[in-house]
């Protein structure tokens, strides 16, 4: 059974520890974070260190879930390949596209298992979706459109809103369309005083033709989670904050109201909300990891170059915003330093 170890107690962090404590296929090494076990959820004080020296001075785990500031990610993995400790961590991947490309190199020269937690990719309305956009339900796909707003984390230091959420829907439409982002557009506020952007607005095109749109603030008093996929059979919304799911079909009826029937363009159908099994997407996060330390090579995981593609995505979106030009990702090929 192998035994992993969380670097960094924060918000996700403490997520982490909780279930990786809990679970029935590994044994927790212990938990790394200067300010301590602020959250209590260590039950072993002694497994708490103040380092990641202290952590591998003795035996060194065989995985560790980096969830420290962005910033620390890179130094955090150079230290942990160096002992062959294979990991998972957390969005996004690096600071920088140059830094994930090299966080990427010293994964890859070192021959470990490695991937990114962008932990939406296992929301049970999501999986559900894309398992049935795949299956043809809605026919071709015209649109893929997420909206992500809320009010400031508290927890956000080092990153603005593109690199911290934005990262999230520039990975689910990839996934959601399997198909790289070839052209996008952006533009972004700075409302709060801080000097990183606190809200977005992005739209664009995939490789397959399939158009994307994307709203992400900080800014918002209610929170909104939201994911649409538009196609020529209907529209399946899913909403990852209850973890629903609901399809609404094109409909048949011929509407005796003319000037109804020409507003809609299409006439409305049923729908209909799916029951879905929920589980704990940060737990279905950590059990593919497992399953690709166990060897599985289908496992669920999201690779660092899937991690480092939505980073790029992120980055043309600042660059957008900054020039006002659409900008191609797929042409940016960071280096690593």
């Amino acid at each position: 059974m192998p035994r992993g170890a969380v670097i960094g107690l924060g918000m996700i962090g403490r997520h982490h520890a909780r279930l990786l404590q809990s679970s029935p296929r590994a044994r927790f090494a212990g938990a790394v974070d200067p300010a301590g076990d602020r959250y209590e959820v260590v039950r072993d004080q002694t497994l708490v260190f103040g380092g990641l020296d202290e952590l591998l001075a003795s035996e060194p785990p065989d995985f560790a879930i980096v969830a420290v500031p962005t910033e620390e990610h890179l130094p955090a993995v150079r230290v942990l390949a160096e002992h062959g400790v294979h990991v998972l961590v957390e969005k996004p991947l690096a600071a920088n596209a140059a830094a994930a490309a090299e966080l990427i190199e010293i994964v890859e020269r070192a021959g470990l298992h490695a991937a990114v937690g962008h932990v939406e990719r296992c929301n049970p309305a999501l999986l559900e979706l894309r398992r049935r956009v795949k299956a043809g339900q809605l026919g071709e796909v015209f649109l893929i459109a997420t909206e992500r707003v809320g009010p400031f984390p508290d927890r956000v230091r080092d990153v603005g809103v593109v690199k911290d959420l934005a990262t999230h829907d520039l990975d689910l439409v990839q996934w959601l369309g399997r198909s790289p982002v070839e052209l996008l557009a952006a533009q972004t506020q700075h409302r709060m005083g801080r000097p990183h952007e606190d809200l977005v607005l992005m739209t664009g095109r995939l490789a397959s033709g399939t158009s994307f749109n994307s709203v992400v603030d900080w800014l918002s008093p209610a929170k909104v989670r939201r994911t649409r996929i538009l196609g020529e059979r209907g529209m399946l919304v899913a909403d990852t904050l209850t973890a629903d799911l609901t399809f609404y079909a094109n409909g048949h009826v011929v509407s005796e109201w003319g000037a109804s029937q020409a507003l809609r363009g299409v006439s409305e159908g049923d729908s209909t909300r799916y029951a879905l099994s929920r589980r704990e997407p940060l737990l279905v996060e950590l059990e593919a990891f497992l399953d690709l330390l166990g060897g599985d090579p289908e496992a669920g995981v999201v690779s660092l170059r899937e991690g480092l593609d939505a980073l790029l995505a992120a980055e043309a979106a600042l660059e957008s915003a900054a020039s006002g030009e659409t900008v191609r990702p797929m042409s940016r090929q960071p280096t690593a330093g």
